[in-house]
């Protein structure tokens, strides 16, 4: 764009916050965004800073300076660096009272940031304490920017990398004694403003979470005094309060990862424990910010002793710490159930621990305060005396039930699933129990209704008390009590005692498959349930489904009353999801028929959704109840999909597959319905699923159908570029690159793919924009070497596939990256026969160096963390064919990353760069050289 002038972008910020006209508001939006972009933007931003001519005009340019700073810092040459910190520290020294807390904010963060990325500017913090410490008008502003320092260290914006991060962390901790002394000074001159000194604490806070200050030299520091006065107090205020946590939280978690243990330590326990009786009040008096604060608190200690918590209570005695869970489940007896959610992560954690250590007499230390959890929980799953119908889908209370639900899943095993199972089993059988107190009971048992049957089969060879083992026994015979009274519920029961209920017999599906005489009755009560309304027939519909699941050998003697259900699917009030369920339950029994009942069966089954998906395809929807789920073939497409996956025979290599005739037989269908649909991405991924799994369910036996098949998909994708066709081309290289005569034609069709798939990964932004191509095309070229690697590696499609690869390693989309890692593993792997170890050398040879080049450089500027594990498998193969070669590509791919950042400072030294190819070229396993390559990136993040 041509150099803008100050008084255009004046006007700009004019148009955009006065100008009625939003047509012109949008063209100043957009034409002041592509200023911000431009290098002229520094100089005009420092223009405006100076002539403050309103405030929008002084918080764009504010905002314009912070957002060049943080993402076009490279555009300045080391030379200008000096200037501009001069201007910006000018510019923040004409702060006043009076400034807007937008501008101070923005500038702070435009200084902080410099101060990070400016190697030549040394010792920041202190010059500026120097500088402006002593100018009380300049307390906000610094308070701002100490605090703003230490937060953007790990900013990503930045990319300070772990060297000059390193060199900063360092210096802010021998600066760290200058700003506790000067915070302290702050509290103590602030008079009683709240702001102040709510900026104070949260300043300390952002220090503390850097890990700047010595422990043993904050152990008497008036701020933390502070925070303890502010937390006891019934009048402080909101805000103060959750400073004063937060900072208590961080020096917890400070403490924990430094594990420094002493005088702070038992200063911060003895204190937080004390505050049991501010909690108090803040339930007293229905504070309910105060009442999360503190159960964060009492939480975070918690978890910063857990370690030692358990670790050290193995013995007959628990550790002291242990009884901070009694501060915890006060909160979660809270009468909000927000309260009780706060402290869900710590119980997740210490079962964990507890799970890992398998040790039963440390679980007896904690079972008291599971059990109380247990209760606790109970009490608030409870639904309201006047609640109508089932909990409300999508509700906070359905999403805290089913966090509920997990948290009891995880723990339950501390106390035994048969002794909660009993212990709700007991609340049942109490003297006028009201409904809602029954069906939470019913919920607890809910969900640990499916350990019971493993858990007495697991006790019984494991080393615990007899007298324990015989009480879990005994314990465990109230389970056919529960199954008798839910099979005799009155009618007149409230729904959602019948819904949790209904749940339960699913969740027993283990303990009825070892009971068999109790299926008949539970199946007649599922059906009973299957034909009601709101809710009942979706969860026996999936109660159903897990019991089909569990109970094969039994449920084949019901084979023709669940063929029936299957007639009748449609006229029950039950959901798609579990529609489907119960399909593939019911598939699940069909493949274990003999195969002369089987095929009929199947083909029945086959039949309801295979006419409804004729009618469709032939423009004929009348029939299907004019609902409008059924004239949408994923209706169909779904649920033929989950019985060509479940039904899944056992069928020997010289056996025909009794689900062959029908698979084969319905083929017209789904053929049909390709070249409908082809012009609808969606309904195609669910037609590819269904021949999938028709494909995978017969095997080679669907030799009849699969040149019909290629000559299509390659027909549609040619003018639909729908990448699901290519996932549907991996799964035929799968199944039938090994069949005679069938490898050429494969190939022709990978050819056939490969002109309109590079057409568009080659636009702009192609490889970006299209992740699931990429995934997809990539997962059919490993395929291809995997199955037929000597005529793949030979054809003439190689090398330009190759090249796509080397232009996806950049991609930072999970899936598509790993199918391309995948690719070049499989690519390169060296246990391959010798006839094809020229080959690859031939590869490696020509390619070898731009893919480590690639995989280097997407490593340090492109790729996740996370994601380095699989670039890391493609190193390894690499230097099993050759380490020298790896040692050349590396060393040569380190000398092409920059050696200093915008800022001037190192990002590598030329030692770490000898040290990072050596360690490469010697690292023994993937793993240790995935965490080299992280290391390595992290230089320069």
């Amino acid at each position: 764009m041509e150099p803008p002038t100050a008084e255009a972008v004046l006007q700009g910020v004019f148009t955009l916050y006065n100008d009625p006209n939003k047509v012109e508001k949008e063209k100043a939006s957009k034409w002041l965004e592509e200023f911000q972009k431009s290098i002229h933007s520094w100089k005009i931003a420092d223009e405006l800073l100076r002539q403050k001519h309103d405030l929008n005009s002084c918080t764009f340019a504010a905002q314009t300076m912070r957002n060049k700073i943080q993402n076009s810092f490279h555009e300045l040459p080391e030379t200008a660096h000096e200037s501009l910190r001069q201007s910006l520290v000018e510019h923040l020294s004409h702060i006043t009272i009076e400034t807007k807390s937008v501008i101070v904010t923005q500038l702070s963060l435009a200084l902080a940031d410099l101060a990070l990325l400016m190697s030549s500017w040394h010792k920041p913090v202190a010059t500026l304490l120097q500088r402006f410490s002593n100018n009380p008008n300049m307390m906000y502003a610094l308070i701002e920017l100490l605090t703003l320092i230490p937060e953007e260290v790990n900013s990503r914006h930045l990319r300070l990398g772990a060297n000059r991060r390193k060199e900063i962390l360092l210096d802010l901790e021998s600066d760290s004694t200058l700003v506790g002394e000067y915070l302290t000074m702050c509290l103590v001159n602030g008079n009683e403003n709240e702001l102040l000194r709510s900026k104070i604490l949260k300043c300390f806070t952002s220090w503390v979470q850097i890990n700047a200050f010595k422990l043993p030299e904050i152990c008497d520091s008036m701020i933390i005094v502070y925070c303890f006065q502010l937390l006891s107090s019934a009048g402080t205020s909101p805000d103060l309060h959750e400073s004063a946590t937060d900072c208590l939280c961080s020096l917890l978690l400070c403490m924990e990862l430094n594990n420094s243990r002493g005088g702070l330590d038992e200063k911060l326990f003895g204190g937080i424990m004390c505050l049991e009786e501010a909690y108090n009040m803040s339930v007293a008096q229905e504070d309910l910010d105060k009442s999360m604060n503190l159960c964060r608190l009492f939480t975070v200690l918690v978890e910063s002793n857990l370690t030692r918590m358990v670790a050290l209570s193995d013995g007959e005695n628990p550790h002291y710490s242990v009884k901070s869970l009694d501060l915890v489940l006060n909160c979660v007896g809270h009468y909000d159930y927000e309260v009780a959610e706060i402290t869900f992560n710590m119980w997740y954690r210490l079962s964990e621990d507890l799970y890992q250590r398998d040790n039963y007499l440390l679980n007896s230390h904690f079972k008291p305060y599971v059990e109380r959890l247990v209760a606790a929980l109970y009490k608030h799953s409870q639904l309201d005396a006047d609640h109508d119908g089932l909990v409300e889908e999508g509700g906070s209370f359905k999403d805290f039930r089913f966090k509920v639900s997990e948290i009891i899943k995880d723990v339950v095993f501390i106390i035994s699933s048969i002794s909660c199972f009993k212990q709700m089993f007991m609340i049942l059988q109490s003297p006028n129990v009201t409904w809602e107190s029954s069906e939470s009971a019913l919920f607890i048992m809910q969900n640990v209704a499916r350990n019971i049957l493993p858990e007495i089969m697991e006790l019984g060879e494991r080393e615990i008390p007899t007298s324990r083992f015989n009480q879990l026994c005994e314990e465990s015979e109230v389970v056919p009590k529960v199954v008798e009274a839910i099979l005799n519920l009155p009618e007149n029961c409230h729904i959602a005692i019948r819904y949790t209920s209904i749940n339960i017999l699913g969740e027993l599906c283990d303990w009825i498959d070892s009971n068999p005489e109790t299926l008949q009755p539970v199946l007649n009560f599922l059906l009973c349930a299957l034909q009601q309304k709101n809710g009942l027939a979706t969860a026996a519909a999936n109660s159903l489904q897990s019991i089909c699941s569990t109970c094969k050998k039994h449920m084949l003697g019901h084979i023709s009353g669940l063929m029936e259900i299957a007639r009748c699917l449609d006229s029950f009030d039950i959901q798609t999801d579990s529609a489907i369920g119960l399909l593939k339950g019911i598939s699940t029994i069909i493949g274990r028929l003999p195969a002369a009942q089987l095929t009929p069966a199947m083909q029945e089954l086959c039949s309801f959704q295979v006419e409804a998906l004729s009618r469709l395809t032939n423009g004929d929807d009348d029939g299907l109840d004019g609902k409008k789920c059924r004239s949408d073939p994923a209706f169909w497409l779904d649920r033929l999909a989950a019985i060509y996956r479940h039904v899944s025979p056992t069928v020997r290599s010289n056996e025909v597959n009794p689900c062959s005739f029908v698979i084969i037989n319905n083929w017209n269908v789904l053929s049909r319905a390709l070249e409908r649909y082809k012009n609808d991405s969606k309904i195609m991924e669910r037609i590819v699923r269904c021949i999938r799994y028709a494909i995978r369910c017969i095997g080679k036996q669907a030799m009849p159908i699969l040149e019909p098949l290629v000559k299509q998909i390659i027909t549609i994708y040619s003018g639909h570029n729908h990448s699901c066709l290519l996932y549907l081309g991996s799964i035929l290289v799968d199944e039938f690159a090994f069949e005679d005569g069938c490898t050429q034609g494969l190939l022709n069709m990978l050819q056939a793919f490969i002109e309109p798939t590079f057409g568009v990964l080659q636009m702009e932004n192609g490889l970006k924009n299209h992740p699931d191509m990429v995934d997809d095309f990539f997962r059919l070229a490993t395929r291809f070497i995997q199955r037929a690697p000597i005529q793949f590696l030979q054809s003439p499609l190689v090398t330009p596939i190759i090249q796509c690869g080397l232009l996806a390693c950049t991609l930072d989309h999970r899936d598509a990256n790993i199918s391309v890692m995948r690719f070049f593993c499989s690519l390169l792997r060296h246990d391959r026969p010798n006839d094809l170890e020229p080959i690859v050398q031939s590869i490696l040879a020509s390619h070898g160096e731009a893919l480590i080049m690639n995989l280097l450089y997407a490593s340090v500027f492109c790729l996740h963390s996370y994601m380095l594990s699989d670039v890391a498998d493609v190193f390894v193969e690499i230097k099993q064919h050759s380490p020298h070669q790896l040692e050349e590509y590396v060393k040569k791919a380190v000398d092409s990353l920059p050696k200093k950042n915008s800022g001037g400072s190192v990002t590598v030294t030329h030692e770490q760069m000898v040290q990072f190819v050596s360690n490469v070229v010697n690292s023994q396993t993937p793993r240790a050289t995935t965490q080299l390559l992280q290391d390595f990136a992290r230089l320069y993040r």
